[in-house]
């Protein structure tokens, strides 16, 4: 790769630390790896500063995933204060083997709603990550809400390549929290965050938000330097 090691850090944010190679991601038609979508996780996080909203880093939601005993989870998931959330958003990798970092080639996001007490699975690619979503439910209904239930959103936009998974993820996160910070939600509470999702996230804006990543990203690395 040109302009440098891959493996250089050019941006601490938060507790996410980006590297060269993930420039070199964002630049092209690439499938984002889990420093992204932490990366985006954590500035949703600052622009929503909400504390019953929950955005889960991508290692803690794929070690919930794969952890062989769900009781043993209880000390792990503690400190997430998962029962004080009233939103939380998980994202979803089909890598079922955990000998192999960061592996998997799809995407797909799992989002709670307390309210409603719901479990609400959006998969660009149909549906496909479903037993994957599965599994993290299973092993949170416990710790999370013993009764709730978990749909598979048919309304979901559905992605026209094989590498954008992860930006529908991000874009996806994105529109339920603005959705949660709005007056919108007090109108439509029942009726969730679908249709905003249906109508707002299209092909376009997908396409458009690989580059709006990689702008933020160069814009904070201005700001470190500075």
């Amino acid at each position: 790769m040109e302009n440098g090691n891959v493996d250089e850090k050019v941006l601490s944010y938060n507790d996410v630390v980006l590297r060269r190679s993930d420039l070199y991601i964002l630049s092209g038609p690439y499938f984002l790896n889990d420093r992204i979508i932490e990366f985006y996780f954590s500035y949703l996080t600052s622009c929503y500063p909400l504390e019953d909203v929950l955005l889960v880093p991508p290692a803690i939601s794929y070690w919930i995933k794969e952890c062989p005993d769900i009781a043993s989870l209880k000390d792990f998931v503690g400190p997430l204060h998962f029962s004080q959330k009233k939103l939380i958003i998980f994202p979803i990798n089909d890598n079922a083997d955990v000998t192999v970092a960061e592996g998997g080639s799809h995407w797909s996001l799992l989002a709670f709603e307390r309210n409603e007490n719901i479990f609400v699975h959006h998969d660009s690619s149909g549906g496909i990550n479903n037993i994957h979503a599965n599994r993290v439910f299973r092993a949170l209904i416990y710790y999370i809400s013993a009764d709730a239930r978990y749909v598979d959103c048919s309304l979901t936009p559905r992605q026209v390549n094989g590498y954008d998974c992860g930006l529908y993820v991000t874009a996806i996160a994105r529109e339920i929290c603005r959705w949660y910070g709005s007056d919108e939600r007090l109108k439509n509470a029942k009726e969730l965050w679908f249709s905003a999702v249906k109508e707002r996230i299209t092909p376009f804006l997908v396409s458009k938000m690989r580059n709006e990543i990689l702008e933020l990203v160069q814009s904070l690395m201005v700001k470190e330097i500075l």
